[in-house]
């Protein structure tokens, strides 16, 4: 089943099984979880001219590779503003929340242009696309990730965090315009922040997890995105980061901030 299938899948009815390959470890990668609920939202609201302003997700429990059931309800809808709760249910109990918030545009005087700026990567078509390394997890051969700054994950390295090129891989996904719920699968895979300074491996996990959407997405699902990752912090066990994403026009598409429980 491809994304495009399990999303339409997730338009016609409440329950619905998840397709094969994208384990992370004995569990699903969790931004295909975040994604099939921001599939829901959009699903449930039906209005185009309301776009994603942000969306909070919170990684309940861990999810298998079975049937889920979505289910969904609009809390509020404001003359500008929809907030909308989603969850995600398997065997008769909540393992993913999600909470988003949906508007129009509205008239302002103000305007602030502070956005952080996009890395200078060398060009992606001069570098070498390597497969994920026997021991990644099996989602990553969803996507294609190009380190250009920062260390390998679980390579004992002295400081955290890293940037790179990344897409969907060509070869397993259609090139068909993207979305919000593609966003959310795709900006989900690159490894927490700390990774690096693992010394061997261990586990590491999403437990809460904000995004900010900033410019609309005017892309295409094999088209390549620009990622960096910065950690604020990590002692006794967890860590939390922040990360931004643009596109290859140098668009600050969206702001990530993470709360990651850390196994090493």
């Amino acid at each position: 089943m491809s994304l495009r299938q399990l999303f339409t899948a997730i338009e016609q009815d409440e329950w619905v099984s998840i397709p094969q390959g994208w384990l992370q470890g004995r569990t699903i990668y969790g931004g295909l979880v975040a994604g099939m609920m921001m599939q829901k939202a959009l699903a449930t609201i039906a209005d185009r001219s309301k776009r994603l302003l942000s969306t909070s997700v919170t990684f309940v429990g861990p999810v298998q590779e079975s049937q889920v059931r979505l289910t969904a309800e609009i809390l509020r809808q404001g003359k500008s503003v929809t907030t909308i709760e989603v969850r995600l249910w398997q065997n008769d109990a909540v393992q993913s929340i999600l909470i988003a918030s949906f508007g129009t545009h509205r008239e302002s005087g103000i305007s602030v242009q502070q956005q952080r700026i996009a890395p200078e990567f060398p060009a992606v078509e001069h570098l070498t696309i390597v497969p994920p390394p026997p021991l990644a997890p099996q989602c990553f051969q969803q996507m294609d990730l190009v380190w250009i700054d920062g260390q390998y994950p679980c390579t004992a390295s002295e400081k955290p965090d890293f940037s790179g090129w990344m897409r969907f891989n060509p070869e397993r996904h259609d090139n068909r315009e993207m979305t919000v719920a593609d966003l959310m699968v795709a900006f989900d895979m690159w490894p927490p922040g700390v990774l690096p300074m693992f010394k061997t491996f261990a586990p590491a996990s999403s437990l809460t997890w904000h995004v900010t959407y900033v410019h609309p997405l005017n892309n295409h699902v094999q088209d390549w995105f620009k990622y960096k990752v910065f950690t604020d912090y990590a002692a006794e066990g967890y860590s939390t980061e922040y990360a931004h994403l643009w596109d290859a026009e140098n668009r600050l598409i969206a702001i990530s901030r993470q709360t990651v429980t850390v196994f090493a």
